[in-house]
């Protein structure tokens, strides 16, 4: 396989897609939890995160996704992405809606949107730390900044270790970078639960205002990683969905 992944489980599949300030490890919390209710369940490292390092030339998070469920002879499965993971969500539910039997969005990052004021500064700051060589600063800026008020120091640790690594793998010279085709949201046909966080940018609020078709819960406590700061809660969230979307 291309990418790195795990797989476990029986039943409906479930594929689970990080943020882009982590990797596959943040859905430590929902990995059994989600066996034990039933699925088939994978979460992969999408490339430059993880375990999936970056290639030389350009490549597309989209056909990535959907060459691992070919490798895995998966016809269809039900998408949870998180944040930057919703997007590529999206585009592989726009692109082959056929393969996707449901989704759930996590503070997703929504196509067509311009960026926030607020979004483009706290990307700046990143960027002059990295630039800084101060590496550890911007981990621990992202897991700030991203994670809400309930969550605990394991998971500020979890985030700066992800970020991390994905700092390392991304920073090496001669790799490529995603290419990939936007998408029309009114598109998304397919059952679509958009979870947002009272505390996160406005940038991964109002999911309903891109995706008309979705129900949106807005979580009063969360921030962008929601089901890192009250895992149990979330995790049952996205099992009740699906079990719906199923008809269990």
């Amino acid at each position: 396989m291309t990418i790195a992944y795990d797989i476990g489980g029986d039943g409906p599949v479930v594929l689970l897609l990080h943020a882009g300030v982590c990797d596959r490890r943040m859905w430590n919390d929902q990995w059994q939890p989600l066996i034990d209710a039933g699925f088939q369940v994978i979460r992969c490292d999408l490339r430059g995160y993880g375990q999936s390092p970056l290639p030389a030339e350009p490549y597309s998070d989209c056909e990535d996704v959907l060459a691992l469920l070919d490798g895995l002879s998966i016809d269809r499965a039900s998408l949870v992405g998180g944040s930057y993971g919703g997007k590529v969500a999206l585009r592989v539910a726009a692109s082959r809606p056929e393969r996707v039997e449901s989704l759930v969005l996590l503070a997703a990052a929504l196509p067509g949107r311009e960026q926030s004021a607020e979004l483009r500064a706290l990307e700046e700051r990143e960027e002059a730390l990295i630039e800084a060589g101060d590496l550890a600063g911007g981990a621990r800026l992202m897991a700030e900044s991203w994670l809400g008020p309930d969550a605990g120091e394991d998971a500020h640790q979890a985030v700066r270790e992800m970020q991390l690594r994905a700092y390392e793998l991304q920073s090496a010279d001669g790799l490529a970078g995603p290419v990939e085709t936007e998408v029309d949201p009114a598109d998304i046909k397919m059952p679509c639960l958009a979870v947002s966080g009272a505390y996160d940018l406005a940038d991964f609020r109002q999911p309903e205002a891109v995706l008309p078709a979705a129900r949106h819960v807005e979580l009063p406590w969360a921030g962008h990683l929601p089901n890192m700061e009250r895992p149990a809660e979330v995790t049952e969230l996205i099992i009740s969905f699906l079990r719906e979307t199923l008809h269990e």
